[in-house]
Protein backbone atom coordinates (compact mmCIF):
# COMPACT_ATOMS: atom_id res chain seq x y z
CA UNK A 1 0.00 0.00 0.00
CA UNK A 2 1.79 3.58 -0.71
CA UNK A 3 1.23 6.56 0.61
CA UNK A 4 3.29 9.02 -1.03
CA UNK A 5 1.25 9.23 -4.16
CA UNK A 6 -2.42 9.33 -3.56
CA UNK A 7 -3.58 7.75 -7.06
CA UNK A 8 -7.45 7.19 -6.16
CA UNK A 9 -7.65 10.79 -5.27
CA UNK A 10 -5.92 12.53 -8.10
CA UNK A 11 -8.36 10.64 -10.68
CA UNK A 12 -11.87 11.60 -8.45
CA UNK A 13 -10.61 15.06 -8.80
CA UNK A 14 -9.87 15.10 -12.02
CA UNK A 15 -12.95 13.58 -12.69
CA UNK A 16 -14.74 16.13 -10.82
CA UNK A 17 -12.63 19.08 -12.70
CA UNK A 18 -14.19 17.61 -15.76
CA UNK A 19 -17.64 17.56 -14.54
CA UNK A 20 -17.39 20.84 -12.87
CA UNK A 21 -16.61 22.13 -16.56
CA UNK A 22 -19.67 20.16 -17.90
CA UNK A 23 -21.67 21.54 -15.08
CA UNK A 24 -20.24 25.30 -16.24
CA UNK A 25 -21.30 24.85 -19.41
CA UNK A 26 -24.64 23.61 -18.92
CA UNK A 27 -25.41 26.08 -16.53
CA UNK A 28 -24.17 28.90 -19.12
CA UNK A 29 -26.58 27.56 -21.23
CA UNK A 30 -29.47 27.51 -19.08
CA UNK A 31 -28.57 31.44 -18.67
CA UNK A 32 -28.57 32.63 -21.66
CA UNK A 33 -30.89 30.60 -23.41
CA UNK A 34 -28.51 29.68 -26.20
CA UNK A 35 -26.79 26.31 -27.21
CA UNK A 36 -24.05 28.23 -28.73
CA UNK A 37 -22.22 31.08 -26.37
CA UNK A 38 -18.84 30.70 -27.88
CA UNK A 39 -17.25 29.28 -30.92
CA UNK A 40 -15.29 25.85 -28.93
CA UNK A 41 -18.85 25.06 -28.34
CA UNK A 42 -19.60 24.62 -31.91
CA UNK A 43 -17.06 26.05 -34.49
CA UNK A 44 -19.83 24.45 -36.95
CA UNK A 45 -22.74 25.53 -35.87
CA UNK A 46 -21.62 29.39 -34.66
CA UNK A 47 -20.09 29.73 -38.66
CA UNK A 48 -23.37 28.72 -40.00
CA UNK A 49 -26.13 30.25 -37.60
CA UNK A 50 -24.14 33.67 -37.62
CA UNK A 51 -24.50 33.38 -41.83
CA UNK A 52 -28.29 32.40 -41.49
CA UNK A 53 -28.52 35.42 -38.52
CA UNK A 54 -26.98 37.68 -41.43
CA UNK A 55 -29.03 36.67 -44.30
CA UNK A 56 -32.38 37.18 -41.90
CA UNK A 57 -31.58 40.55 -41.05
CA UNK A 58 -30.22 41.50 -44.51
CA UNK A 59 -33.91 40.61 -45.43
CA UNK A 60 -35.62 42.16 -42.48
CA UNK A 61 -34.34 45.45 -43.61
CA UNK A 62 -35.52 44.23 -47.20
CA UNK A 63 -39.01 43.54 -45.95
CA UNK A 64 -38.78 47.55 -44.34
CA UNK A 65 -37.33 48.64 -47.86
CA UNK A 66 -40.47 47.16 -49.06
CA UNK A 67 -42.64 48.84 -46.76
CA UNK A 68 -41.27 52.19 -47.11
CA UNK A 69 -41.73 51.51 -50.92
CA UNK A 70 -45.08 50.78 -50.91
CA UNK A 71 -45.84 53.75 -48.74
CA UNK A 72 -44.16 55.93 -51.48
CA UNK A 73 -46.04 54.63 -54.39
CA UNK A 74 -49.25 54.58 -52.66
CA UNK A 75 -48.50 58.71 -51.97
CA UNK A 76 -47.64 58.91 -55.49
CA UNK A 77 -50.89 57.11 -57.24
CA UNK A 78 -53.20 58.84 -54.40
CA UNK A 79 -51.76 62.50 -55.91
CA UNK A 80 -52.21 61.08 -59.30
CA UNK A 81 -55.70 60.25 -58.47
CA UNK A 82 -56.74 63.69 -57.32
CA UNK A 83 -55.14 65.21 -60.59
CA UNK A 84 -57.33 62.79 -63.04
CA UNK A 85 -60.16 64.31 -60.31
CA UNK A 86 -59.10 67.49 -61.27
CA UNK A 87 -58.51 66.84 -65.32
CA UNK A 88 -62.39 65.32 -65.06
CA UNK A 89 -63.65 68.81 -63.90
CA UNK A 90 -61.63 70.78 -66.28
CA UNK A 91 -62.65 69.02 -69.45
CA UNK A 92 -66.52 69.38 -68.10
CA UNK A 93 -65.94 72.99 -67.71
CA UNK A 94 -64.46 72.90 -71.42
CA UNK A 95 -67.35 71.21 -72.64
CA UNK A 96 -69.53 74.04 -71.28
CA UNK A 97 -67.16 76.52 -72.92
CA UNK A 98 -67.13 74.82 -76.22
CA UNK A 99 -70.70 75.01 -76.72
CA UNK A 100 -72.60 78.32 -78.88
CA UNK A 101 -74.31 78.62 -76.17
CA UNK A 102 -72.22 79.94 -73.50
CA UNK A 103 -71.49 83.23 -73.61
CA UNK A 104 -68.31 85.33 -74.14
CA UNK A 105 -68.77 86.17 -70.05
CA UNK A 106 -69.21 82.30 -69.37
CA UNK A 107 -66.41 81.41 -71.46
CA UNK A 108 -64.26 83.89 -69.68
CA UNK A 109 -65.51 82.91 -66.07
CA UNK A 110 -65.08 79.04 -67.27
CA UNK A 111 -61.32 80.25 -68.04
CA UNK A 112 -60.59 81.74 -64.66
CA UNK A 113 -61.66 78.33 -63.30
CA UNK A 114 -59.57 76.08 -65.42
CA UNK A 115 -56.40 78.35 -64.78
CA UNK A 116 -57.21 77.66 -60.78
CA UNK A 117 -57.70 74.22 -61.61
CA UNK A 118 -54.39 74.34 -63.52
CA UNK A 119 -52.21 75.58 -60.95
CA UNK A 120 -53.54 73.15 -58.08
CA UNK A 121 -52.20 70.03 -60.73
CA UNK A 122 -49.17 72.00 -60.49
CA UNK A 123 -49.00 72.13 -57.00
CA UNK A 124 -50.20 68.76 -56.01
CA UNK A 125 -47.24 67.79 -58.61
CA UNK A 126 -44.59 69.84 -56.56
CA UNK A 127 -45.91 68.84 -53.24
CA UNK A 128 -46.15 65.26 -53.71
CA UNK A 129 -42.67 63.73 -52.82
CA UNK A 130 -41.41 61.14 -49.94
CA UNK A 131 -38.99 61.86 -47.54
CA UNK A 132 -38.10 64.90 -49.98
CA UNK A 133 -37.95 62.57 -53.14
CA UNK A 134 -40.07 63.82 -55.55
CA UNK A 135 -42.59 61.83 -57.02
CA UNK A 136 -44.45 63.01 -59.78
CA UNK A 137 -43.43 65.87 -60.86
CA UNK A 138 -39.91 67.51 -61.97
CA UNK A 139 -37.15 67.94 -59.40
CA UNK A 140 -34.45 70.77 -60.59
CA UNK A 141 -31.92 68.35 -58.98
CA UNK A 142 -32.71 65.36 -60.59
CA UNK A 143 -35.10 66.09 -63.69
CA UNK A 144 -37.78 64.07 -64.38
CA UNK A 145 -39.33 61.93 -61.32
CA UNK A 146 -38.41 58.60 -63.02
CA UNK A 147 -36.96 55.73 -62.55
CA UNK A 148 -36.66 54.41 -58.93
CA UNK A 149 -34.80 51.14 -57.96
CA UNK A 150 -36.13 49.69 -54.39
CA UNK A 151 -33.58 46.97 -53.41
CA UNK A 152 -35.88 44.37 -51.88
CA UNK A 153 -33.38 41.45 -50.92
CA UNK A 154 -29.59 40.74 -49.64
CA UNK A 155 -28.62 40.41 -53.25
CA UNK A 156 -26.97 43.16 -55.19
CA UNK A 157 -29.23 42.14 -57.72
CA UNK A 158 -32.55 41.51 -55.83
CA UNK A 159 -33.94 45.02 -56.93
CA UNK A 160 -38.03 45.99 -58.26
CA UNK A 161 -37.15 49.12 -60.37
CA UNK A 162 -39.99 52.09 -61.20
CA UNK A 163 -39.12 52.64 -64.65
CA UNK A 164 -41.58 54.65 -66.32
CA UNK A 165 -41.08 58.63 -66.14
CA UNK A 166 -43.75 60.19 -64.12
CA UNK A 167 -43.99 64.30 -64.65
CA UNK A 168 -47.66 64.66 -63.73
CA UNK A 169 -48.17 68.34 -64.18
CA UNK A 170 -49.38 70.53 -66.78
CA UNK A 171 -45.93 70.94 -68.64
CA UNK A 172 -45.42 67.22 -68.07
CA UNK A 173 -49.16 66.49 -69.95
CA UNK A 174 -49.32 69.17 -72.32
CA UNK A 175 -52.42 70.95 -70.51
CA UNK A 176 -51.15 74.24 -70.71
CA UNK A 177 -53.00 75.19 -73.34
CA UNK A 178 -56.67 74.96 -71.21
CA UNK A 179 -55.97 77.69 -69.21
CA UNK A 180 -56.22 79.76 -72.51
CA UNK A 181 -59.29 78.62 -73.81
CA UNK A 182 -61.04 81.93 -74.03
CA UNK A 183 -63.68 81.28 -77.68
CA UNK A 184 -65.23 77.96 -78.13
CA UNK A 185 -62.92 76.70 -80.62
CA UNK A 186 -60.26 77.10 -78.57
CA UNK A 187 -62.27 75.05 -75.94
CA UNK A 188 -62.77 72.55 -78.53
CA UNK A 189 -59.00 72.49 -78.94
CA UNK A 190 -58.33 71.88 -75.39
CA UNK A 191 -60.47 68.85 -75.07
CA UNK A 192 -58.89 66.62 -77.11
CA UNK A 193 -55.31 67.59 -75.28
CA UNK A 194 -57.27 66.99 -72.14
CA UNK A 195 -57.75 63.33 -73.45
CA UNK A 196 -54.70 62.53 -74.31
CA UNK A 197 -53.19 64.18 -70.38
CA UNK A 198 -55.35 61.76 -68.94
CA UNK A 199 -54.28 58.69 -70.81
CA UNK A 200 -50.89 59.81 -70.00
CA UNK A 201 -51.86 60.10 -66.34
CA UNK A 202 -53.55 56.80 -66.42
CA UNK A 203 -50.42 54.97 -68.03
CA UNK A 204 -48.61 56.89 -64.77
CA UNK A 205 -50.80 55.12 -62.26
CA UNK A 206 -50.72 52.14 -63.88
CA UNK A 207 -46.67 51.59 -63.93
CA UNK A 208 -47.30 52.83 -60.37
CA UNK A 209 -49.55 50.35 -58.87
CA UNK A 210 -48.42 47.59 -61.40
CA UNK A 211 -44.98 47.92 -59.07
CA UNK A 212 -46.43 48.62 -55.99
CA UNK A 213 -48.05 45.35 -56.37
CA UNK A 214 -44.64 43.36 -57.32
CA UNK A 215 -43.19 45.19 -53.82
CA UNK A 216 -45.81 43.84 -51.65
CA UNK A 217 -45.85 40.40 -53.61
CA UNK A 218 -41.57 40.28 -52.61
CA UNK A 219 -42.62 42.25 -48.76
CA UNK A 220 -45.10 38.60 -47.84
CA UNK A 221 -42.27 36.73 -49.56
CA UNK A 222 -39.52 38.01 -47.81
CA UNK A 223 -41.46 37.59 -44.65
CA UNK A 224 -41.71 34.08 -44.68
CA UNK A 225 -38.21 34.06 -45.54
CA UNK A 226 -37.67 35.93 -42.73
CA UNK A 227 -39.73 33.28 -40.20
CA UNK A 228 -37.99 30.27 -42.11
CA UNK A 229 -34.31 31.96 -41.53
CA UNK A 230 -34.93 32.70 -37.65
CA UNK A 231 -36.40 29.21 -37.49
CA UNK A 232 -33.49 27.60 -38.89
CA UNK A 233 -30.86 29.32 -36.66
CA UNK A 234 -33.12 28.75 -33.78
CA UNK A 235 -32.39 24.91 -34.19
CA UNK A 236 -29.12 25.70 -34.45
CA UNK A 237 -28.26 28.38 -31.88
CA UNK A 238 -31.14 27.98 -28.93
CA UNK A 239 -30.69 25.26 -26.06
CA UNK A 240 -33.29 22.78 -25.67
CA UNK A 241 -34.67 23.23 -22.07
CA UNK A 242 -36.37 19.83 -21.43
CA UNK A 243 -32.84 18.63 -22.62
CA UNK A 244 -30.28 20.82 -21.00
CA UNK A 245 -32.60 20.50 -17.17
CA UNK A 246 -32.24 16.80 -17.75
CA UNK A 247 -28.17 17.21 -18.70
CA UNK A 248 -28.13 19.36 -15.60
CA UNK A 249 -29.61 17.31 -13.11
CA UNK A 250 -27.67 14.65 -14.27
CA UNK A 251 -24.15 15.85 -14.32
CA UNK A 252 -24.81 17.48 -10.75
CA UNK A 253 -25.47 14.19 -9.30
CA UNK A 254 -22.14 13.16 -10.84
CA UNK A 255 -20.71 16.13 -8.94
CA UNK A 256 -22.29 14.99 -5.80
CA UNK A 257 -20.91 11.51 -6.22
CA UNK A 258 -17.51 12.74 -7.49
CA UNK A 259 -17.16 14.81 -4.48
CA UNK A 260 -17.83 11.80 -2.51
CA UNK A 261 -15.43 9.88 -4.37
CA UNK A 262 -12.50 11.87 -3.48
CA UNK A 263 -13.45 12.39 0.27
CA UNK A 264 -13.42 8.50 0.30
CA UNK A 265 -10.19 8.09 -1.83
CA UNK A 266 -8.80 10.36 0.87
CA UNK A 267 -10.09 8.40 3.88
CA UNK A 268 -8.75 4.91 2.49
CA UNK A 269 -5.17 6.32 3.32
CA UNK A 270 -6.11 7.07 6.70
CA UNK A 271 -6.05 2.95 7.09
CA UNK A 272 -2.00 2.74 6.68
CA UNK A 273 -1.76 4.12 10.24
CA UNK A 274 -3.81 1.18 11.65
CA UNK A 275 -0.12 -0.90 10.10
CA UNK A 276 1.83 1.35 12.24
CA UNK A 277 0.37 0.85 15.71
Amino acid sequence: MRINTNVSSLTAQEASTNNDKTLSTSLERLSTGLKINKASDDAAGLSIADKIRTQASGLGQAVSNGNSASAMLQIADKAMAEQSNLIDTIKTKLIQAATATTSSAGIEALEQDITKLLVQIDNIAKDTNYNGVQLISKDDAAGTAGEKMFQMGDKATAIITLTDSVEANVKGMDISSAGSADTHSKAQIALDKLDKALTTLNKMRSSVGSTQNQVESSIRSLQTAVTNLKAAESVIRDVDYAQETANFNKQNIVSQAGTYAISQANKVQQNVTKLLQ
